[in-house]
């Protein structure tokens, strides 16, 4: 029977992975169970036969807070419009992207009035963003396209991130930073265990597709793991000069919670915030190291859940 439910997997694995079988892919997540669902995920993203029973590493444990941790604020931390309202009262207005303007279609959005940079992003997912950096160049039937793809996708059914599931979506348009260098916005993100930021990944250089990742404690010492398909800045990242401020915001978005990812941006003179991430990477993430995975998951402790 076992045998029987093991080639039933790997066929449905490549009926996940295959892009041309879209459609069937769709329609097929929505009849399984959750935790089938990440299981089948899982093996595909990462190879690796899911342990629900005995989580150890972060990439488990990700996927086991999906399932059991249902705090619904989440709801709300996922939500990139709504979660301006709960950072604004939390830690303040002026740590918020100026916003340009939200839509509730794609055919709302009036690119011949927005400024010159900009960037669009859709509320209810996670990775539907449109940075454009000179509008004259920006293809905006191909950007319309794009975002009326994202607004029609729940990101829910393809990975069982249960927050997003009733999301409405809508897109917002944000202002466009660059930070000290002038030219790009590195990504700080921190990542926070049961409230405590432990670990902060800087992401750099993001005009290419295997963008640099690199890893600090909070005394900015650098950690030494490494992800698959993403090398690192070999002269290391600066240490940004509001980074105790950064810290601190930190603690107060990630109070009580588990595990989440307090992303934030350093211009010359501001902190911004990004976004809440509960699930990075979905709970998939590849690490060149096992035990990087395991290091990480040592920080979430599950019976405190």
């Amino acid at each position: 029977m076992s045998n029987m439910w093991n080639k039933l997997g790997k066929k449905l694995i490549k009926i996940v992975r295959n892009p041309q079988l879209f459609i069937l892919r769709t329609n097929l997540v929505r009849f399984l169970s959750d935790e089938t669902c990440v299981a089948w995920r899982y093996k595909s993203k990462t190879g690796n036969y899911l342990d629900l029973s005995n989580p150890n590493t972060f990439n488990e444990k990700i996927q086991w807070l999906k399932l059991h941790d249902h705090n619904p604020e989440y709801q709300k931390f996922v939500d990139k419009y709504a979660v301006r309202e709960y950072v604004s009262a939390t830690i303040g207005s002026h740590y918020l992207i100026p916003l340009i303007g939200v839509y509730n279609d794609v055919e709302s959005i009036p690119f011949q009035t927005l400024p010159n940079t900009f960037v669009l992003k859709c509320t209810h997912d996670s990775g539907g963003v449109i940075v454009c950096k000179d509008k004259e160049k920006l293809d905006i039937p191909a950007t319309k396209k794009i975002l009326h793809r994202a607004l029609k996708k729940n990101f829910y059914w393809h990975t069982r991130e249960w927050p997003y599931k009733n999301i409405e979506p809508k897109v917002i348009c944000e202002k466009y930073l660059v930070d000290e260098s002038g030219y790009e916005l590195k990504d700080y993100k921190i990542s926070c265990f049961h409230g405590e930021p432990r670990v902060i990944q800087v992401m750099s250089n993001r005009k290419a597709s295997t963008y640099n990742i690199n890893h600090y404690d909070t005394a900015w010492n650098e950690l030494h793991i490494e992800r698959k398909g993403h090398g690192s800045n070999p002269l290391g990242i600066e240490k940004p000069k509001h980074l105790e401020k950064m810290l601190e915001i930190s603690r107060v978005l990630a109070k009580g919670i588990p595990y989440v990812r307090v992303d934030l941006y350093q211009t010359e003179d501001a902190i911004y915030f990004g976004e809440l991430t509960l699930y990075p990477g979905s709970g998939c993430l590849l690490f060149a190291q096992t035990a990087d995975d395991e290091y990480l998951g040592s920080m979430i402790n599950l019976s405190q859940v």
